[in-house]
């Protein structure tokens, strides 16, 4: 039981938000060589490591919408 307890602490859930009608169902994420295709819309378990790509693409994306807003004004 310890071993199941230490891999499910490798795990968080994420809520990615649904998709818009022109969009994919799913993201692809690649980390060291193993690729995730993390469904939109629903909890889903993902390693940590997977997370922390998804919430990196996050911050990146919303970083570039402030400096294209910055350079539109």
């Amino acid at each position: 039981m310890a071993a199941k307890k230490n891999i499910d602490s490798n795990y968080v859930t994420v809520n990615l938000p649904r998709p818009q009608k022109h969009e994919d169902n799913f993201v692809f994420v690649s980390v060291n060589g193993k690729a995730y295709k993390v469904m939109k819309g629903q909890p889903v378990k993902v390693p940590r490591e997977v997370a922390e790509v998804l919430r990196n693409a996050d911050i990146a994306h919303d970083e570039a919408d402030s400096y294209i807003e910055a350079i539109m004004n």
